[in-house]
Formats: C-alpha cells, sequence, structure tokens
C-alpha cells in the first residue's frame, strides 16, 4: 500500500467535529487513544485498511477507541452511499459493526448487492430496514460526515485521525503505532 500524500499547508490537520456519543465507536469511551477513519465502503484501500485496523485493536486493546466516518466519494463509487445508509440503517437495529464489515466483505460486487438482503443474512428485521433505506432517512448523517470530513482536511479515503490529529504516514501497523507513541498518546 502507498503512503498517504501530504495535504498542502493550507489544509486543516485537526479534526473539526469531534467525536460523540453518536458516533459508531469500538473501545471505551475513555481510551487515551482515538483513531476516526473517513472511509468509503467501495474503496478498495479502505479494503486494505481493514486489516491494519483489527491488528492495530489487537494490539492496543482497551486503550484504544476506534470510530468510522462516512466518506462516500460518490463520483468514483456509486453505490457508496447507499452503502453508508444501509450501515446506518442496520445501526438503528444496533447491527452497524456487522453490517459494516458485511459491506467490505461483499465491496466487489457491491455494485450487485441486494442491501435488504445483507440485513436479511444478519437477522434484521428487513421490513423496517426496507422502510428506512427507501426514506433515504440516513442521507442527513451520511452528508453531515462527509462535510465533517471535508472541513477537517479528508480529501480521499481512508484517511486517520489520531486523537483529533490526521494522520499523513505510511497505511502500516508499525507507521501508525509510532505516530501514536510520538504523540504520546500511549
Amino acid at each position: 500500500m502507498s503512503p498517504s500524500i501530504p495535504l498542502p499547508s493550507e489544509f486543516p490537520t485537526a479534526l473539526v467535529i469531534p467525536v460523540s456519543q453518536a458516533d459508531h465507536a469500538l473501545g471505551p469511551a475513555d481510551a487515551p487513544i482515538t483513531l476516526i477513519e473517513y472511509g468509503d465502503y467501495e474503496c478498495p484501500d479502505c479494503l486494505n485498511a481493514r486489516p491494519i485496523v483489527e491488528e492495530l485493536r489487537n494490539r492496543l486493546g482497551d486503550r484504544l477507541r476506534f470510530v468510522f466516518r462516512h466518506f462516500p466519494r460518490s463520483s468514483v463509487h456509486p453505490r457508496a452511499s447507499t452503502a453508508a445508509m444501509a450501515a446506518e440503517a442496520a445501526a438503528e437495529q444496533g447491527r452497524f459493526w456487522e453490517m459494516h464489515e458485511s459491506l467490505y466483505r461483499h465491496q466487489k460486487d457491491l455494485e450487485n448487492v441486494d442491501f435488504t438482503h445483507l440485513a436479511l443474512q444478519l437477522g434484521l428485521e428487513v421490513y423496517r430496514f426496507g422502510r428506512e433505506m427507501e426514506s433515504n432517512a440516513w442521507a442527513k448523517r451520511v452528508r453531515d460526515h462527509f462535510d465533517g470530513g471535508e472541513k477537517s482536511g479528508v480529501r480521499g479515503t481512508p484517511t486517520f485521525f489520531i486523537n483529533g490529529r490526521r494522520y499523513t504516514g505510511k497505511l502500516e501497523v508499525d507507521a501508525i503505532l509510532a505516530a501514536i507513541e510520538k504523540s504520546s498518546a500511549i
């Protein structure tokens, strides 16, 4: 995986929208390290980042809170916004992370995926899920994530923030761990 491309200095490097209870998070709220990912379910680099995030979670345990925010790059990935809304509709039934993983597992054929079928596989109440998808109930939340990312200098996916500061190094476990240590987070 190639390194992230540093943005010109006029781009923000700090997270503009702080993490809140409304975010999808794994790990304790009081963890000393918060890793935020702005991601897109059709982005191949986001898929490649999944094992990196899992390894960081394994190594850091309760010292890490991982937060995922949507940044669907719809001009490049036409199903990314719909996939993000499917994750949000699943979250309404307490299954965000299950849908999150399912969407990445099906990334290569996302254009042919029936989101209702995924919901059924996850044990969701499919009529409720379908109503929410048809009403675009989650479009505003997805758009708010995207807008917050743009204000924070996100221009591509995946983009990570460590304790509110944008990470611009290589997308490798050891490089991210070194950045965490350098930030005195652990």
